[in-house]
């Protein structure tokens, strides 16, 4: 197969993690003989500081004439610190989302075995985690129309919500559901709001054409509670906007490390794939950020486009990696490896898994290369 995905590195560490992302894509592109065509473009504060815009024209139309977007991280301290900038890299991420019409963004939770005693939460409550949160992801209270009063005292942000846009992510949640365990949880705020309740009465409605998939509800405050308490009661967790954002960020933190979470926005047309952390301006250029988050994304570029082999080879080779503690610092304090070096581990792992399984004592830590 043949993809041009257009790379948008972004601020911060996104450039970094990136590069590990296109390095396992490398080895993919060479393990079973594809073609992967990288173009780069600007967005985030990099595009503000050399266009002045965040999402500069040339950047949007790479994204839409492209097979798929594979992004960083975008933000920088002199806009996050500054609440009277006007233009900001968010919104460069905001309008990428809604110009290509990526309305759901779905976000894989997995406890894995080996990482358990590294989450903050008990071994005994996360064991056997593993949650596809859906989110929709270009309407409700981030988008709706906002007003502030001449004063600046009184402020509103309006949510709104369609029956078509539910629909669309729902059927996607209930098809991901029918593959999965069967279980689809909606989480709302339906005692309280109005278009929570329209959200329940849509999705009720979707559920009687997916008789195999199990519907049930909880009110977003039970959620996040459930969500600490069991979260491996969940399997396919369906939520509006600003819900999702919460509660897909709460579970980040199951995992051990919020460097291990990817994440896919797609639409009818367009795709987008990003790990979910940001651009930890702090760590730049150190070395030491996660990239494990960019390459489960590139492995979600994959199976967007039906390559099941490819992803799990990716899957396996980060798996193997974090089975050998071949890691970063937030999850190996006392021998990590950079970046960098456990970009080269997975990509040796996916072009060689057979001579990687021989002997892994003889793994040389320091360069992450099979001796």
């Amino acid at each position: 197969m043949k993809l041009e995905i257009a790379v948008l590195s972004g601020d911060g560490i996104g450039p970094e993690v990136t590069t590990q992302a296109i390095k396992a894509l490398d080895a993919i592109a060479h393990a079973f003989d594809h073609t992967f065509i990288f173009k780069e473009a600007l967005v985030g504060a990099i595009a503000i500081d050399k266009t002045g815009n965040p999402l500069p024209d040339d950047t949007l139309q790479l994204c839409a004439n492209t097979d798929a977007v594979l992004f960083g991280a975008i933000g920088d301290p002199k806009y996050d610190n500054d609440p009277s900038a006007k233009v900001r890299p968010e919104q460069g991420l905001l309008r990428l989302r809604k110009e290509l019409g990526l309305y759901a963004n779905i976000r894989p939770v997995k406890a894995y075995e080996t990482l358990l005693d590294k989450s903050p939460l008990k071994r005994e409550i996360i064991t056997g985690t593993d949650i596809s949160i859906y989110r929709e992801l270009t309407g409700g209270i981030y988008f709706g129309k906002k007003h502030l009063n001449e004063e600046g005292t009184v402020a509103s942000d309006l949510c709104e919500y369609s029956k078509e846009e539910i629909e669309r992510i729902s059927h996607l949640a209930f098809k991901a559901a029918q593959n999965r365990r069967k279980k689809l949880t909606l989480v709302d705020k339906a005692n309280v709001l109005e278009s929570s309740r329209l959200w329940r009465k849509v999705v009720t409605e979707i559920a009687t054409a997916y008789e195999d998939v199990t519907l049930d509800f909880l009110f977003v405050d039970n959620a996040a509670m459930q969500m600490i308490l069991n979260p491996s009661q969940f399997d396919v967790i369906l939520t509006e906007n600003m819900f999702g954002d919460i509660i897909s960020d709460e579970a980040s933190v199951i995992g051990g490390s919020i460097g291990l979470l990817a994440s896919a926005s797609v639409g009818d047309t367009c795709c987008m794939f990003e790990p979910i952390h940001g651009s930890y301006p702090q760590a730049t250029g150190k070395g030491i950020a996660n990239p494990i988050a960019a390459i489960l994304s590139a492995a979600m570029l994959l199976e967007h486009f039906d390559l099941i082999d490819e992803a799990n080879s990716i899957k396996n080779a980060v798996e193997k990696a974090l089975e050998l503690n071949l890691t970063t610092p937030d999850l190996n304090s006392t021998n990590p490896l950079t970046t960098e070096k456990v970009g080269d581990f997975i990509y040796d792992y996916i072009l060689n898994p057979e001579d990687s399984n021989m002997n892994f004592e003889n793994i040389h830590v320091g360069q992450s290369t099979i001796i």
